[in-house]
């Protein structure tokens, strides 16, 4: 079914803001929805990383010549592994590999991932966040940070960014 030009609007602000955490940094799901002017949505940004496409099965549902463009986000130039909950955890998914691929892909770039008590993965936020007021993109634009929007996701403001 085809989204909706709000929906694919929405798709696309996650989309870009995610590719702008720096490697080795992560970010909370509710500070992306910040970052793009939806602090009530967080839930919906995981939404759209639960939906980023995946190129392999694009590739290989399209190998006949299918009509339907590449997509411009995937998993591929999107790192959806730097969006994690707001305690720094590993969300957990419907197949349970899939925060293990998220904490080793975290591993790979340097990212410690700790394991609790209950088996629960996570992140430390102090050393890894990254929660800048504006995306650097915005800032590069001259944009200025909306401090209409006060809540905060537990383990902003560090000072990391």
């Amino acid at each position: 079914m085809p989204r909706s030009d709000e929906a694919q609007a929405f798709f696309h602000a996650v989309y870009s803001a995610v590719q702008e955490i720096p490697p080795g940094k992560v970010t909370s799901y509710g500070h992306i929805a910040r970052l793009v002017g939806t602090p009530q949505r967080p839930r919906q940004v995981g939404v759209c990383l639960k939906h980023l496409p995946n190129l392999d099965d694009w590739n290989q549902a399209h190998a006949e010549g299918g009509g339907e463009e590449r997509p411009r986000f995937h998993h591929d130039n999107v790192p959806w592994q730097r969006v994690v909950n707001a305690k720094g955890g590993i969300s957990p998914r419907s197949q349970p590999s899939a925060t293990l691929n998220q904490a080793a892909a975290l591993e790979a770039e340097g990212v410690v991932v700790t394991r609790d008590a209950l088996g629960e993965l996570s992140v430390d936020l102090k050393t890894y966040g990254w929660f800048p007021r504006i995306l650097p993109s915005a800032a590069e634009r001259g944009e200025v940070p909306d401090d209409s929007d006060s809540g905060s996701d537990e383990g902003e403001g560090e000072g990391n960014t």
